[in-house]
């Protein structure tokens, strides 16, 4: 079975290469170039019309889209890979409402560091609009920061909300920041760098971060 997976470097198309990676599928990544607004051009949003990466086309063809729902398509249909723990557990629930509070509280505030001129009224000041979005970045990763159980999210051990963790740890908030107020975050995000089947995925996306 070979996953097709759309995206590009350093982009939300990395959590989903590590769970792919962890659960040992075979999978070719297409490159959607964000620098040349691939995403948006007619030929990708045949696959995907909302013109976002990443998206997966699963071995029988169906399209997947929106990073947190990859993540739990992956560890649903490879359960040996333990991505998720056990269902029905509170520790499902628990990963579950931490996915669910990155890709909703956390993703909307980077779409608008990134381009905060989709949302700024005319003749406004873009910068202040972004700055404000990076403090809310901030303010929901403390609440991330209090949670790590240590070195992973949760007590029972590793898991997709680690991966996606880390993805954000290294996108808005500021090196010089980061560093001095996430300790957690960056001991979460380094083990799991290390992980042997992540480490060249990491190498890929985020080298030198």
């Amino acid at each position: 079975m070979t996953y097709v997976l759309y995206g590009d470097k350093a982009s939300g198309a990395f959590a989903v290469e590590c769970a792919l990676a962890e659960a040992g599928c075979d999978y070719t990544f297409e490159t959607v170039s964000l620098d040349k607004n691939e995403q948006r051009s007619e030929a990708f949003r045949a696959i995907n019309p909302s013109g976002k990466i990443p998206a997966l086309k699963l071995p029988g063809g169906e399209i997947v889209t929106e990073s947190a729902a990859l993540l739990l398509t992956i560890a649903d249909r490879h359960p040996d890979a333990k991505l998720l723990p056990p269902g029905a557990s509170a520790a499902r629930a628990d990963a579950y409402r931490w996915i669910a509070y990155m890709a909703s509280e956390i993703y909307p505030m980077v779409e608008i560091v990134d381009y905060p001129e989709r949302i700024t009224p005319e003749g406004a000041d873009k910068e202040v609009v972004r700055e404000k979005a990076r403090e809310r970045i901030r303010e929901r990763f403390l609440a991330i920061e209090k949670a790590i159980a240590g070195p992973w999210l949760l007590p029972t051990g590793f898991s997709a909300a680690d991966i996606y963790a880390a993805m954000f740890s290294r996108w808005s908030v500021g090196r010089e920041w980061r560093n001095s107020n996430l300790p957690k975050v960056n001991a979460l995000a380094a083990a799991v760098s290390k992980r042997p089947k992540i480490a060249p995925i990491w190498e890929k996306h985020f080298a030198g971060r």
